[in-house]
């Protein structure tokens, strides 16, 4: 009977959060329609959205990095009652993002002019993305903080307040102003959502008598460079390509919208993930582990369903964004392919972090560098990169998934939940 209501539990978490998530991702999607409506300048959409969805990640991969290591943490911290450890890791957190913030800051005004030069952005487009950026770095702490203390559905609330807000500045400024960079500012406003979180200050209020345990020993340093490999391999399998397109074929709203099509994929079912790695970082009993291989399969299943819908509807989809075209529509096939073996990679990815199966983590990272490069070298155009993308995914998933079941057989759930 336990089994039964811990595996319901669970799926219950993941189906709310991605229930609301899903509501987010429409509300994105109308963003990319106001976005390709108001740009109307060639190459102003896919510039956009190169700021937003490839140079600005790639600058928050150290963010993304403490995310999943903080998140790890908070959630064994909370599930065992260590009160010591887990404010000694927020208060840890607080004090490094201060100074990764000045120093970001100091950095990003040096940088500004050669960055916008090297990835073929403005001045302007380049400095408010990098505000964007070290804004982010904050918010970062936010997500892992609600994601660590399975606060699932403050989350998706938080991110749903932040898609309005975006929608809506984002629809109203552009209409007199219907530059790239307003676009970014509508994204930097929409960070205020996060705000939300002091009303919830209490639920993190540390007694006065709380002794404080600084979280900067070995085995958190340790898991750090593990998370690594996991946010550069996310990285590389999933936005990569954009990186690609802004090196090698810069400016093409065409590829830029089939992609945002194609990466709505794993981003919608994503948040089964994110429920995952959480309960997974707090519960490794043989229980648990039987209700988290069921999220992965609802996972799966919503991946390659959503796939499906996508190429029947791709037409429809690209009207949305307002980039409907035969060149577009005929990239949405290849890149919902890709995308499929991409989040079955992150899947494998996220669940060996969380069980703390370093050698998959290490390789997944390892695996998305080679994509990437093989992608750089290869994908001269948008058609040799269509052309590559899927097999070079399909090659990473059977390799992965061979080391992955391998360190299955041998690594068996526990009867208790072993230390992090």
């Amino acid at each position: 009977m336990k089994n039964g209501s811990t595996a319901t539990k669970l799926l219950q978490s993941g189906i709310i959060f991605s229930a609301i998530s899903f509501l987010t991702g429409l509300g994105n999607l109308a963003f990319q329609s106001v976005m390709g409506n108001h740009l109307t300048e060639a190459g102003q959409y896919g510039n956009t959205n190169s700021a937003l969805n490839t140079f600005m990640p790639l600058l928050g991969l150290i963010p993304s990095i403490a995310v999943f290591a903080v998140t790890h943490y908070i959630a064994h911290y909370n599930s065992i009652g260590d009160t010591s450890g887990l404010h000694g890791l927020l208060a840890g957190c607080r004090k490094f993002l201060f100074r990764l913030t000045l120093f970001g800051s100091l950095l990003a005004i040096a940088l500004a002019k050669p960055l916008g030069t090297l990835f073929q952005f403005s001045t302007s487009l380049m400095i408010v993305t990098l505000v964007f950026t070290l804004l982010g770095l904050w918010t970062s702490l936010a997500t892992a903080l609600c994601q660590g203390l399975a606060w699932f559905k403050r989350l998706a609330l938080i991110a749903f307040l932040a898609m309005v807000l975006k929608v809506a500045l984002g629809y109203g400024i552009t209409l007199k102003w219907p530059r790239p960079e307003m676009f970014v500012v509508a994204a930097i406003f929409s960070l205020t959502a996060y705000l939300i979180l002091l009303f919830w200050r209490r639920d993190l209020a540390m007694p006065t008598q709380t002794p404080v345990t600084s979280p900067w020993n070995r085995e958190f340093i340790d898991f750090l460079i593990v998370s690594a490999a996991l946010v550069v391999g996310n990285y590389c399998f999933s936005l990569s390509d954009l990186l690609v397109m802004q090196c090698n074929f810069p400016r093409n709203d065409a590829y830029t919208a089939a992609e945002r099509l194609g990466f709505a994929l794993p981003s919608t079912v994503g948040p089964l993930l994110t429920v995952l790695f959480t309960n997974r970082s707090a519960a490794r009993t043989t229980d648990a582990f039987r209700a988290q291989m069921k999220l992965i399969a609802l996972y799966a299943a919503g991946l390659v369903f959503g796939a499906v819908c996508l190429c029947l509807l791709r037409h429809l989809c690209l009207k949305i964004l307002h980039k409907d075209s035969p060149e577009a529509a005929e990239m949405i096939r290849p890149l919902a392919f890709t995308m499929v073996f991409v989040g079955l990679l992150q899947a494998m990815g996220t669940l060996a972090l969380a069980s703390r199966w370093r050698k998959i983590a290490l390789h997944y990272g390892a695996l998305g560098l080679a994509y990437t490069i093989w992608n750089l070298m290869v994908g001269k155009t948008s058609a040799a990169l269509l052309a590559t993308m899927p097999l070079a995914a399909g090659i990473a998933f059977v390799l992965l998934f061979a080391v992955w079941f391998i360190t299955l057989r041998r690594h068996q759930p526990v009867a208790s939940s072993p230390s992090p």
